[in-house]
């Protein structure tokens, strides 16, 4: 007789670099329930990546910011869960909307934050550590012991083969210089390094004979444009021409990531390669650190403006962005040769 698979349901409709963050917890959720079948709803920017995962069974795209943003939308949303009968769901997401989901779902165990909006809902409620990483914080949601075990899990991504060969043909293009990928925008524009400082990063690399490449999403296409254009040579933009897949792939290829806080810094950790984030007005004890042994951070931290808000503004609030300019070129030069060093 066949035994039934275990339906789970994992919620995050968070932004792409949450999005990353989440995949250690379903690898694990996994080996602890092998005889399950694994289900992710998502937003449209991250569903690729859940697609490409080697563990989620199916994606369920919840475009809450577009197509799908009124409330019969909403329901159809719930409807289409509940006829699903998943028979576990972890909510790593804590807004109100995943805890009226989860709560109308039906299904037998649910999981979320005690901080989550309405947490109530939940049937079981775990605590949110701040002073965690997000990875440890969404382990906690499976009973995962994050103090006793490793929590520094590489996130898994499977990449086709067509994806490796359009990667392989755009390195043969460049030549045989080393590669450096640079990440310099952000949905929140106090999390922006200053574009002047890196132009001078950039400058002293290809003087070390590296070639830089400039990776992000369409809404970086025309900072990373900008930058590249200071330069006649030893410098492309991908950003919004490669998918998220496919920037994988290309920095898998790269010696070194410096991005700003935010999604690419993720990436990097798939491609298991060294990264350097910069901290402008975030902090990394917000949990969204690098995490493997060949990674670092940098951040000035003597301001008493610092950190200003947990995500970031349109324009620094008090109009100085002291914790982007405070943070000169040499200081990041620096950080990287002693990245280099061990």
């Amino acid at each position: 007789m066949e035994i039934l698979k275990e339906k789970i349901l994992v919620i995050q409709t968070a932004f792409l670099g949450d999005s990353v963050l989440t995949l250690p917890m379903i690898q694990k959720l996994k080996e602890d329930i092998p005889n399950s079948e694994i289900s992710v709803l998502c937003i449209p920017s991250s569903s690729e990546l859940f697609k490409y995962s080697p563990i989620v069974d199916d994606v369920i795209v919840y475009d809450k910011h577009g197509s799908q943003k009124s409330f019969w939308s909403f329901i159809k949303v719930i409807k289409l869960l509940r006829n699903k009968n998943f028979d576990r769901i972890y909510s790593p997401h804590r807004s109100l909307r995943s805890s009226l989901m989860v709560f109308s779902s039906g299904a037998r165990i649910t999981v979320g934050f005690d901080n989550a909006g309405w947490s109530f809902l939940y049937k079981k409620r775990m605590k949110y550590f701040s002073d965690k990483h997000e990875v440890a914080r969404n382990l906690d949601l499976i009973g995962y012991d994050t103090r006793k075990y490793d929590w520094k899990i590489v996130p898994k991504i499977n990449i086709q083969k067509k994806v490796e060969q359009k990667i392989q043909k755009i390195c043969e293009e460049i030549g045989m210089k080393k590669l450096i990928a640079i990440a310099p925008g952000s949905v929140w524009n106090t999390k922006v390094y200053p574009k002047e400082y890196f132009i001078d990063l950039i400058e002293n690399f290809i003087a070390q004979n590296y070639f830089v490449v400039l990776i992000g999403g369409t809404e970086d296409k025309l900072l990373c444009d900008e930058i590249r254009g200071k330069f006649s040579s030893n410098v492309r933009f991908f950003a919004g021409i490669l998918s998220v897949i496919e920037s994988i792939a290309l920095i898998k290829k790269c010696s070194l990531l410096i991005s700003n806080d935010s999604a690419p810094t993720h990436l990097g950790m798939i491609s298991d390669i060294p990264v350097l984030t910069i901290y402008c007005s975030t902090v990394p004890s917000f949990g969204f650190y690098p995490y493997n042994s060949k990674s670092k951070f940098i951040s000035f931290d003597d301001l008493k403006c610092k950190p200003c808000g947990i995500h970031g503004y349109n324009e620094c609030p008090i109009k100085t962005f002291e914790c982007g300019y405070k943070l000169l070129p040499q200081n990041v030069i620096s950080a990287i040769k002693e990245m280099n060093a061990h």
